[in-house]
């Protein structure tokens, strides 16, 4: 074979007849999702969601709302952490392009095109859309609600340590570090200097006097890592036997895992309650019934406050010593209960299904979904998108129970190209199918009988 050699070079023909376009290329995971959202009437669901944040007759024609939902979910099924990194991998894939119904000859959208779609619409629309995915599973029986596992974790923010400055003056750390240091008898303190006065000063890094300008929302916080950054607190509400997430919520870093549980429970109760109410069922009494946590959950105030919310408790109790409940008869009674569960067989086997089905929408969310380190700044932007991400992997949640892939990239090993070729084969025997149907309808008009050797295939 001859080895092929680049041409140089040349200008390109100014025009050019779209039958000589190259056919766009379709990805069997999009073109199935993209089937599913069909089957739930999305575009047409949202776009009367979105209605009233556009006029008919002022401004030129913006992106399609589906079209922006899309968009997003890419970000997470691609693992795209950034608005810019998404609108430019949609420009350079063609199947991306089938699957936001873009052809060649037309330009797709710019980050600054989501970016203001993004200030348009309203957290709840963007909930909206969450719930949308979320009576999908409860249609499709992966929605059972009874036993439910909360877990947090942190979000590093789109601000730097550097940048911080003092909630009272305004002034920088920088400036400060200087001004202590000149307090302290040194005229011109250098970085050294400075680094050795800083090292052992206590409160350096307390919230309650120090903020980012840009992103008055990010905490200080220690990170997973044992680093220090500036971030913010994701919390999961999931579904322990089908691993569906029912809720998600988005808090300030520095608040404890035990001030956030029952706001977290609430709101994800009433996601589920209204995806079970839209079917025309009425509410399962065991929904809610159970709570399984970690230890980063126990406290005497979450225990009481679960169990008259009328929830089992489950969470995971750490070594605290003998306790003493002096004028405490109420959270005594929770605790113990609660230690009693923990203890027992099923306690320890919910807690074994936690660690495997509570992490997972973690690591598809943060590690692969591109989230660990958020490019927007405020909790209502961060949590706009955060929403959509959540529904995407719902989604993915839908296509694994269906055809057993739930992300575009499982694709690549030789089973998923095995499965890719069966859903071809099955889509195209579909045709045929249909095919056949109008050709036997339209017989009778002719005056021909049904072929008998059609028959027999």
């Amino acid at each position: 074979m001859a080895m092929g050699r680049r041409k140089p070079e040349a200008q390109g023909q100014m025009f050019i007849a779209i039958s000589n376009l190259p056919a766009t290329a379709g990805h069997p995971f999009y073109e199935i999702l993209n089937k599913a959202l069909l089957a739930m009437d999305f575009d047409r669901r949202v776009e009367a969601m979105c209605q009233k944040y556009y006029k008919e007759a002022v401004g030129r024609p913006g992106i399609p709302p589906g079209v922006y939902f899309r968009l997003l979910l890419i970000g997470y099924f691609e693992g795209i952490d950034s608005e810019r990194g998404i609108a430019w991998r949609v420009a350079d894939s063609l199947a991306l392009r089938r699957f936001l119904g873009y052809d060649l000859q037309q330009s797709t959208p710019d980050h600054s095109s989501l970016s203001r779609i993004r200030w348009r619409l309203d957290g709840d629309t963007h909930d909206q859309i969450f719930r949308m995915v979320l009576l999908a599973l409860q249609e499709a029986g992966l929605v059972k609600g009874k036993t439910i596992g909360v877990d947090a974790t942190t979000l590093e923010a789109n601000a730097a340590m550097r940048s911080i400055v003092r909630r009272d003056t305004g002034q920088s750390y920088q400036d400060y570090l200087e001004q202590l240091a000149k307090n302290a008898g040194i005229e011109q303190p250098t970085r050294s200097d400075l680094a050795k006065l800083d090292k052992n000063r206590k409160g350096k890094g307390s919230n309650e006097q120090w903020e980012h300008p840009h992103d008055p929302d990010a905490r200080i916080t220690k990170m997973k890592d044992g680093s220090t950054h500036l971030a913010h607190k994701a919390e999961h509400v999931v579904d322990l036997e089908s691993g569906a997430l029912l809720g998600v919520s988005l808090h300030e870093a520095d608040k404890g895992d035990t001030q956030t549980v029952v706001k977290s429970v609430e709101a994800a109760f009433d996601h589920v309650a209204e995806a079970v109410e839209s079917t025309g069922a009425p509410l399962p009494e065991k929904l809610f019934e159970e709570v399984v946590t970690d230890k980063g959950y126990h406290s005497n105030q979450s225990c009481q406050e679960l169990a008259e919310l009328g929830m089992r408790t489950y969470l995971s109790e750490p070594e605290r010593g003998r306790r003493h409940w002096e004028d405490l008869p109420a959270a005594q009674k929770a605790v113990y209960a609660n230690r009693r569960r923990v203890r027992g067989e099923r306690g320890k086997r919910l807690q074994r299904m936690r660690g495997e089905r509570l992490e997972r929408s973690n690591a598809h969310l943060y590690e692969t979904g591109g989230m660990r380190r958020t490019h927007l700044r405020g909790q209502e932007n961060i949590l706009k998108r955060l929403i959509v991400h959540a529904a995407g992997f719902n989604l993915g949640l839908l296509l694994r129970s269906v055809i057993g892939i739930g992300k575009p990239r499982r694709l690549q090993d030789f089973p998923g190209l095995l499965l890719a070729l069966i859903l071809w084969f099955w889509s195209l025997l579909q045709c045929l199918s249909g095919l056949r149907k109008r050709l036997s309808a339209l017989a009778p008009e002719f005056g021909h009988a049904k072929p008998v050797a059609w028959e027999r295939r």
